[in-house]
């Protein structure tokens, strides 16, 4: 039977029990003297031969080689050498320390001079002092821990620890102011002691000196062997270079070369430099506790350093203090030259080698053998403050140069792991169509179509129908490809479809290629729609390639692109294709008149074709197929920089800015040069992009809100709309080829009038069209709101102004103008902020009646006054603070006010500042307590409501007082800067201009719009007149027919017109629709009739003909004669208006319009000011309901 299982402690027991131990043997007490003899690991370290790579010195130099020496004996010459380099500390005189090492009497001696050990009784012991230092243990001058000392001893054990571990040691000290000189001898390991021989001295003799005989045994010894004297050695030269020039240091002799610690790490470096290749060293002497030395390491962190003349070969806090500073400025650097490095500190570390050298308060370490520093830096007693210059050629050192390099390595190593291979099959991406021969034999034959997104996929699908899946292979991207030059590796990393191309195509990662053997497809064609969106993929998809592999596209034929056309004109079974609007414009304007027998359709996406177009397309795919080619390194490389590189921002601004109207690629040629893509391709994309992101100096708008106001206008938006339904009207009319999501907001915006948002709203919200509560993010769903043009619209854009627009036409269908021209400067009245490519833009609001004010002065020829930003309802501060020739900067300040005393009321928020964001802002600042009996916290009350802000703040006493110091605005964060340093916008010629203030757009603006106003009054003059000669041919036609000349019953109307025309009657032709091809959905092409010549030509008189005949009578003649005589009145008015005069009615119909909006909002704001106050008095004070008896 097996014995039960017993705990260690009591088997331990029993085989105690069982050698026959007593209970005394088992357990012994042992005196401090005796235990570090039984234990000396715990004292001096090890007793043991070890072996380590170190640094010795030998034959003059540092030399860095594997050691073997017992660190136990090692420790024991350290401790009596810091208690002599100590001593530099106590007497700043001390000059002088000489170091004797005799190997073959294996002793070892150590002098230093300045004052001596006191040569006195010690009172409380009854020993001499020196007896009492270096024969007893625990014995220190260093335990009174209140007073600050920069010496190496601590524990008191140093010294008696070299006695204890000696077979003879000798201790010499001079004391000059005692006159006396001492002499004593320990032996047997500080077991016995001779009397001290106590001598008379000059009072000039000030030193100390130690003599000392290992006891080899201890330590496993025989003699003292070669490493560990090399040790020793350097040790010695670690003294010179820590104590600096003002102290001799002698080794056996011979006095070491060595003079200031900047000497000392020079030794290192000669030693570490390489054939050819002298390390850097960049010293500084900070103040007179450190000294700093850096240089370079490879790859592992490297220190030297001393700690009040101790060597901590670990290193530690004051290591750890310097070295942080080092690394956190190189990392900004290396992270600032290459934005993917991602740097860590313990990485820039790695690279670093630093030297220290420090005197520290009451250093602690990590053991008596002193390895690490474990003193936390506050406690160190001084500061080591590196200086920028310090830290700028450390930076400039080469490490920088290293660390981006491996930081490439990195990434590049990382990136190669998601490397494609070529293999026949592929497996794991989704909606990959892998061609049949792809990674094959035959792959150089194969091309991989990419397509832009699923139903682009589908027609590829159908036209790989025609030529087959062996060689063809689709792949649809979705959206836009992340642009590579600028991303960094995470995105890279986590590109799912820049992996998956890798993988499609077996791309290897900085491989580079003079061919397409080694990849699964010998071709890549670009498949995308024909607009500014595809050929922004095209760019990006080149641009990916040439950052990676640019080697590809110098390949012949590797990179190809597949059109399809923009446009189809039809007759008959006639189908004639065009692949740009240039070559459709030509072929229209070659026809003439003929071209409205054909009807056209426009193919914006490659959605727009059918399967069987798509197999046609395949069929003929000679026709469809270009291939890029690369021309010149100078040329096309240096274009696709430019069009995706942010180092060339200054050069994409004079590209987009040189750009002509009308530049295009020309589709006729088979092969296309990179250079040429970009610049009249590539540039049309960037020109749309900053059309829809920067607004026009002329109306404010960017396209998509143009494009409402033009819907708005066309469909007579007075009457109520839902916005869901809106939204379709605007797609229809005004070819908006954008989401519906994207036009929603646009008109949502456009509605908004809270604070911050709009000082005049065009379109006006009915239903939740969101508040400055979440700035407008709060607003209801599309289908959920109404919205109707504002009265206030047609003032500022006024209807006799619409016939002298600029309309463009788009899909055949006539859309919104150019640029609307309103009254005022819309873009100074709601601002505008957007980014586009090379271009960013920002203009503040401002008031409306400023504005006005300034227009009637230029009108009135004076000079304008300067106008500041100004939002509609805000009650805070605006301020001006700084004012350059490129702009103006102003401070928004919010509003608060000290109602108590400790009571604090926010009523108004800086600009954009959001009341949602900022009450989480204050929560995260008067945290709520924990316990609801915790009155000693900060409250925050809310009285805020849609359009109002009131917090009020009930803070203590003492946070009180914090805020008051620092600023109620700046600790509560209630101001904000905004400026007119980046106002960019379209001028009236459609170029991008900077304006440096909002005058100079103002004196733009009127010089443009008085040009109008002469052309309105010019287009006036022209109606009434027609209108005049209308009213003067209808009563001569009523006069003829009541008369008899002029007979309309029972005539053929063609007959009549003839008459009409023989009699001289004036004819209005009906504005007919220029000559040309009628587009496939089309609204004018639906709501324009049939008409033969000879009806069109009759027509010419409907305004006659049309006539009922209830209205031919003499009472109608009289009618139309009062009539006829106020418009010759209002002719003759007209007439002798200036220009001047009519600008300055609008502008005070507009004027007196804006007097009735403020009116209604300032009743509005009293009426919830007065009832946010009512709510405040309840709450102060709460009655009961009165109970009816």
């Amino acid at each position: 039977k097996k014995p039960p299982l017993k705990s260690s402690s009591s088997h331990n027991s029993a085989a105690g029990d069982a050698a026959g131990k007593t209970i005394e043997e088992m357990y012994q007490k042992k005196t401090q003297l005796e235990h570090i003899l039984l234990r000396p690991d715990t004292y001096v370290g090890s007793v043991q031969n070890h072996t380590q790579t170190l640094w010795v010195y030998e034959d003059g130099a540092m030399v860095n080689r594997p050691v073997s020496y017992v660190p136990g004996l090692y420790k024991i010459f350290d401790e009596i050498l810091v208690n002599a380099a100590d001593n530099k500390q106590r007497d700043p005189s001390m000059d002088s320390l000489k170091v004797d090492i005799d190997v073959e009497g294996c002793c070892i001696s150590i002098y230093n001079n300045g004052d001596g050990v006191p040569v006195e009784i010690h009172q409380e012991e009854g020993v001499y002092v020196p007896e009492l230092i270096f024969g007893h243990l625990l014995t220190s001058s260093n335990y009174d821990d209140n007073e600050r000392k920069t010496t190496g001893g601590r524990n008191g054990y140093g010294a008696k620890l070299a006695n204890i571990f000696s077979t003879e040691f000798v201790i010499e000290t001079a004391d000059g102011h005692r006159l006396k000189r001492y002499r004593q001898v320990f032996s047997e390991n500080m077991g016995k002691k001779s009397e001290p021989e106590i001598k008379k001295c000059k009072q000039s003799e000030n030193w100390t000196r130690v003599t000392f005989k290992p006891d080899l045994a201890k330590f496993n010894m025989t003699e003292l062997e070669a490493d560990v004297v090399a040790l020793m050695r350097k040790r010695v030269v670690d003294m010179a270079g820590t104590l600096g020039k003002t102290v001799k240091v002698e080794l056996n002799g011979e006095k070491v070369a060595v003079k200031s610690f900047s000497d000392y790490v020079q030794l290192y470096i000669n030693s570490a430099s390489k054939e050819g290749i002298d390390l850097p060293r960049i010293y500084q002497k900070i103040n007179d506790r450190w000294e700093v030395c850096v240089s370079l390491s490879e790859g592992q962190f490297q220190q030297v350093s001393f700690v009040n003349g101790i060597a901590t070969i670990r290193g530690g806090t004051h290591v750890d203090y310097v070295a942080n500073q080092v690394a956190s400025h190189v990392m900004g650097v290396v992270n600032k030259k290459n934005k993917q490095a991602n740097m860590k500190l313990h990485t820039v570390k790695g690279y670093l080698w630093v030297f220290v050298n420090a005197l520290i308060d009451n250093p602690a370490f990590d053991s008596q053998t002193k390895e690490t520093l474990t003193t936390r830096q506050a406690s160190f007693g001084s500061t080591c403050e590196l200086s920028d210059e310090f830290l700028k050629k450390v930076s400039s050192s080469g490490v920088v140069t290293n660390l981006l390099s491996w930081a490439e390595f990195k990434l590049s190593k990382e990136l190669k792991k998601t490397d494609g291979t070529k293999k026949t099959s592929i497996v794991g991406i989704p909606k990959l169509e892998d061609a049949n021969d792809a990674g094959g034999k035959n792959s150089d034959k194969c091309t991989l179509i990419l397509t832009e997104g699923d139903s682009a996929k589908a027609l590829a699908m159908a036209g790989i129908g025609v030529v087959g899946r062996d060689h063809y292979g689709v792949f649809p991207l979705r959206g836009k490809l992340l642009n590579v030059r600028e991303a960094s590796h995470k995105q890279l990393m986590e590109n799912a479809e820049i992996q998956n191309i890798k993988k499609i195509l077996g791309l290897q990662h900085e491989k580079k290629y003079d061919s397409t053997k080694g990849l699964r497809y010998g071709h890549l064609m670009i498949m995308t729609d024909q607009d500014h969106d595809g050929s922004h993929i095209k760019g990006l998809l080149i641009n990916f390639i040439h950052k990676e592999w640019p080697s590809l596209l110098k390949v012949p034929s590797f990179l190809v692109e597949f059109i399809t056309p923009i446009i189809k004109a039809t007759k008959g079974k006639s189908v004639k294709p065009f692949y740009s609007m240039p070559d459709y414009e030509a072929w229209k304007e070659d026809l003439g008149a003929s071209a409205s027998s054909w009807t056209i359709k426009y193919y914006k996406g490659l959605g727009t074709s059918t399967a069987e177009e798509g197999r046609d397309y395949f069929e003929h795919i000679a026709l469809h197929k270009k291939d890029f080619v690369w021309a010149d390194d100078k040329e096309d490389g240096e274009a696709i920089e430019l069009a995706f590189s942010k180092k060339k921002i200054s050069e994409r601004k004079d590209w987009l800015t040189n750009y002509q109207p009308g530049t295009c690629l020309d589709q006729r040629e088979k092969r296309i040069k990179y250079s040429d893509f970009i610049n009249k391709e590539l540039i049309l994309f960037s020109m749309a992009d900053l059309e829809r992101s920067i607004p026009s100096m002329v109306d404010g708008f960017k396209p998509g809100q143009r494009k409402i106001l033009f819907c708005s206008f066309k469909k007579n938006l007075v009457k109520e709309s839902k916005v869901a339904q809106f939204i379709g009207y605007v797609s229809e009319h005004s070819a908006y080829h954008h989401g519906e999501q994207s036009l929603a907001s646009t008109i949502i915006g456009m509605a908004q009038d809270f604070v911050g948002s709009n000082n005049i709203n065009l379109l006006e919200p009915r239903g939740q069209f969101g508040t400055r509560n979440a700035g407008g993010k709060d607003a209801a769903s599309a289908r959920y709101i109404f919205t109707r043009l504002q009265p206030v619209t047609r003032l500022i854009f006024p209807k006799d102004d619409d016939v002298l627009l600029n309309y463009l036409n788009e899909d055949g269908q006539s859309i919104e103008p150019s640029w609307y021209m309103p009254i005022i400067p819309m873009v100074l009245v709601n601002g505008s902020e957007g980014i586009g490519t090379g271009w960013s833009t920002y203009v503040p609001n401002y008031n409306p009646k400023d504005i006005i004010a300034n227009l009637k002065r230029l009108l009135n020829g004076e000079t304008i006054v300067p106008m500041v930003p100004w939002y509609r309802g805000f009650k805070g501060s605006l301020k001006e603070t700084s004012s350059k020739a490129t702009g103006v900067t102003y401070t928004i300040t919010g509003v608060i006010e000290e109602v108590a005393d400790t009571k604090l009321k926010i009523t108004e928020l800086p600009v954009r500042r959001w009341t949602t964001d900022y009450k989480e802002f204050l929560e995260s600042m008067c945290p709520i307590p924990i316990k609801e009996k915790e009155k000693s916290k900060d409250e925050i009350r809310s009285q805020c409501d849609h359009a109002d802000v009131e917090f009020e703040l009930i803070l203590t006493e003492q946070n009180m007082n914090i805020a008051k110091q620092e600023g109620l605005e700046k600790k509560f964060k209630l101001t904000t800067t905004i400026g007119t340093t980046n106002m960019h916008l379209f001028d009236s010629h459609g170029k991008i201009k900077k304006y440096d203030t909002p005058e100079d757009v103002l004196q733009e603006f009127f010089d443009l719009r008085f040009e109008f106003y002469v052309k309105r009054k010019k287009v006036m003059l022209e109606n009434m007149g027609n209108e005049l000669l209308k009213y003067q041919n209808k009563v001569r036609f009523i006069l003829a027919v009541i008369s008899g000349k002029i007979i309309v019953n029972n005539r053929k109307r063609a007959d009549l017109f003839q008459e009409l025309k023989q009699q001289g009657y004036k004819p209005f032709p009906k504005k007919k629709p220029t000559s040309g091809p009628v587009a496939v959905g089309s609204t004018e092409a639906d709501e324009d009739n049939d008409e033969s010549p000879a009806e069109a030509a009759a027509s010419d008189y409907e305004y006659l003909l049309a006539m009922s005949i209830g209205t031919l009578t003499m009472e109608k003649v009289k009618e139309l004669i009062a009539q006829q005589d106020k418009v010759e009145a209002d002719l003759e008015i007209l007439r002798n208006t200036e220009p001047k005069t009519l600008w300055l009615r609008d502008l005070d119909a507009l004027e007196k319009e804006l007097d009735v909006l403020d009116a209604k909002l300032e009743a509005e704001q009293n009426d919830r000011s007065r009832k946010r106050a009512k709510n405040s008095e309840k709450a102060k004070d709460p009655k009961p309901a009165t109970k009816k008896q």
